[in-house]
């Protein structure tokens, strides 16, 4: 320990001599840029495949069990479809998507990106759905050409949830009291220190109303389906792809050889290489090579809308 000491000084002293030296210490790995990895396939062309896995939020989330987090969701994303637009060689996009959905913003930003990116660029984006495709998850998805999923995907759950945690039951076991100062009768609204009033309640299902009807209209807007139908389907209730299918949720039920394929015909490409990008120390061996699930955030005590399966 002596020994470190000494040293430390060292390198001190030398600093304050030179007059010019840094001595920096980073205790997280830097962010490295984005890599393009061949997965398959061959030829000029490319499809680009994008990986949307776990929950959809903007912050970052732990990645492993040693503590280290990875960009969220939402800044990846554009990161990827910024690299795309610099390369002309990126002729489709596949969203190989595996998620219960999540924030209502981030799932919205989500659409808006993919939106803009088709609008611009002119590429094909096909959607296609894994385990999961649903809540905030499949809001993103309308802003594809197609979608597509798995025969054993999930998808659907249309719909708002708010939830908020209520402490007040174990702080008058443990003895513990909350105390608010506030500048209006409703600033503290939402506190997990107290109980939500019936007025509190109302406005809370009056915003939750407002974003379920943004989902619906959006559903209305890209499905071209009738505001009737998609009421009764938008309760809810999760599907199977092939019910997705029937109720003209999705385009086609199939496996993500086949939405590469689809996204390939649409770009009118004979043949193409499947890429993806990834970063350094990121494995991705093939077009099933995914990111771990994160869902930390749900253990946030405020107050959180979502588009959201959780079963």
């Amino acid at each position: 320990m002596k020994r470190i000491m000494m040293l430390l000084a060292a390198l001190g002293v030398a600093g304050v001599l030179s007059g010019c030296t840094f001595l920096k210490v980073s205790l997280t790995p830097e962010m490295q840029p984005l890599e393009e990895q061949v997965l398959s396939g061959a030829g000029r062309d490319k499809v680009l495949v994008l990986d949307l896995s776990g929950m959809i939020t903007s912050e970052r989330s732990s990645s492993s069990l040693s503590g280290a987090s990875e960009i969220g969701m939402v800044p990846r994303l554009r990161e990827e479809l910024d690299r795309a637009r610099r390369d002309r060689s990126v002729k489709a996009a596949v969203l190989r998507i595996n998620s219960p959905g999540g924030g209502v913003t981030a799932s919205d930003v989500l659409y808006h990106e993919i939106k803009k990116f088709r609008q611009e660029t002119g590429i094909p984006v096909i959607a296609h759905f894994m385990d999961a495709g649903a809540s905030g998850a499949y809001y993103a998805a309308l802003a594809a050409d197609w979608i597509s999923a798995q025969p054993t995907s999930v998808t659907g759950s249309i719909g708002v949830i708010m939830w908020r945690i209520d402490a007040t039951g174990l702080m008058q076991k443990v003895g513990i009291q909350a105390v608010e100062i506030v500048s209006g009768e409703r600033k503290g609204m939402g506190s997990p220190f107290r109980t939500v009033t019936p007025e509190e309640r109302a406005i809370f299902k009056n915003v939750v109303d407002s974003i379920y009807e943004r989902f619906v209209a959006l559903i209305i807007k890209e499905r071209k389906l009738p505001r009737e139908q998609v009421l009764q389907l938008a309760d809810g209730r999760i599907f199977t792809s092939a019910n997705a299918k029937k109720e003209g949720l999705i385009d086609e039920v199939g496996y993500l050889e086949d939405a590469i394929e689809a996204a390939k015909k649409q770009a009118h490409l004979a043949q193409a290489q499947v890429v993806t990008y990834s970063r350094p120390g990121e494995y991705k061996d093939n077009i099933y090579s995914r990111f771990s699930l994160d869902l930390g955030r749900m253990m946030d005590p405020g107050v959180q809308f979502m588009y959201i399966w959780w079963p």
